[in-house]
């Protein structure tokens, strides 16, 4: 993995990213690679948020991963912050390197880095290949989600 840069995305990668988003069964139902003009709002939006990492991981110039890194800070738990992992994508050629392990390592390590006192994260329940990985790297399947489309 030396040869793998973990850095700030930047407007230019948004197609590949997306490409990764739209790159399965569940984001090919709710991602536009075509068009790309509701994710460059967001880019805007997540670049002026402080609380907002946005990664990509880059092999030989080419964009093989992505994650969005969220800080939360909060009241309970004594005030502690907390951060949300969303978004981990991996490029298909990519997918069993390992490379899904770093980023989350990388995630984890920002996480302590801005103090946060816990890292969360939530999959969708079909996906049972990324719960297993996910247990794998000492997370724990501790709450049940509730979401409410608007």
């Amino acid at each position: 993995m030396s040869d793998l840069e973990i850095r700030p995305a930047r407007q230019d990668d948004l197609p590949a990213i997306v490409a990764m988003l739209a790159d399965d069964p569940l984001g090919a139902r709710r991602e536009s690679p075509d068009d790309l003009t509701p994710y460059t709002a967001a880019f805007a939006r997540l670049a002026q948020d402080p609380n907002q990492r946005l990664v990509v991981a880059v092999r030989e110039g080419r964009v093989v991963g992505t994650l969005q890194l969220t800080l939360i800070p909060g009241l309970s738990r004594k005030g502690m912050t907390r951060s949300l992992i969303e978004g981990v994508r991996i490029h298909a050629d990519e997918r069993g390197s390992g490379l899904g392990t770093r980023l989350i390592e990388w995630a984890v390590e920002e996480s302590r880095a801005q103090d946060c006192g816990l890292v969360q994260l939530t999959s969708d329940v079909t996906r049972v290949d990324a719960h297993r990985f996910y247990e794998r790297l000492g997370f724990e399947a501790s709450h049940v989600g509730f979401k409410l489309s608007l």
